[in-house]
């Protein structure tokens, strides 16, 4: 008999609230997928900047090759190397979290504030530590990136499915950014995973993921619909969150891929 969870897609975001990359496989670390919302932008009052209030964010798309990174929005590309960065230190707020930053460089926020309409800077989590998030339920601190809260998202195919029967207009799994998307055998079973391995590396469910209004922004074309959110408030509301996928945290760093089983 054939395994039933085995991942199907893989993706990352480097930059915060910009469009994602679909991986074959990606490296796990501690704070997320390498080069996993490392990036992010924010605005001249050193405010993290998001789709929630930036739809068009959507709209730019990141591509790595060969150390750089580079952006395409619209018919405009921009591109910067991975390592490179300003040395000067920028406190900014991720939610409840203080991080530290640095600025990527000048050119490259200059490129974005144009694009955007606004004054705005990219920058970027260097290490390990610069960022530390607290579980409240848990009472466990993690290192984390610049997610809004924990380093990866899990989602289970019938998730998706599930909904999907309910909605007249069907919508992809990119509404709702996950790092990985598992086959599985019935609606939000992922809800309940506790530790299990997925290639090289062991991972620990922390719990559900409550969603925003982000996830009726339409990657396609960036636009504010009502679904999904409407739709899944009424059965997946719970102690007034919309539960849609479940947060994870590695517990060691190591390779995982699409086509890989997952091992509880």
């Amino acid at each position: 008999m054939s395994a039933v969870y085995i991942v199907k897609e893989i993706y990352i975001y480097p930059i915060k609230s910009l469009a994602g990359i679909s991986l074959e496989s990606a490296k796990a670390e501690e704070m997320g997928f390498e080069n996993d919302r490392r990036w992010m932008l924010i605005d001249a009052e050193n405010q993290m900047l998001t789709q929630r209030e930036h739809r068009i964010m959507s709209q730019f798309y990141p591509q790595i090759s060969d150390g750089k990174i580079s952006i395409t929005f619209q018919d405009q590309k921009h591109e910067f190397s991975i390592n490179e960065h300003l040395e000067k230190a920028i406190e900014v707020n991720v939610w409840d979290d203080k991080s530290e930053v640095v600025e990527v460089n000048l050119e490259t926020s200059k490129w974005f504030s144009q694009h955007l309409g606004f004054e705005c800077k990219l920058v970027k989590i260097i290490k390990n530590g610069d960022r530390k998030h607290e579980s409240s339920r848990l009472k466990e601190t993690f290192n984390v990136s610049l997610a809004d809260g924990y380093p990866y998202l899990l989602i289970g195919s019938k998730s998706l499915d599930f909904l999907n029967d309910k909605l007249d207009e069907k919508i992809t799994i990119k509404r709702f950014r996950p790092n990985v998307v598992v086959s599985t055998r019935n609606p939000h079973e992922e809800d309940d995973f506790k530790t299990f391995a997925i290639g090289e590396v062991q991972f620990k469910n922390i719990k559900p993921c409550g969603r925003c209004v982000m996830v009726n922004n339409d990657p396609e074309n960036g636009r504010l619909k009502k679904e999904p959110l409407k739709t899944l408030s009424k059965y997946r509301n719970v102690d007034n969150s919309v539960l849609f996928g479940t947060n994870i945290v590695s517990l060691n760093s190591g390779i995982i891929s699409v086509g890989d089983e997952v091992v509880f």
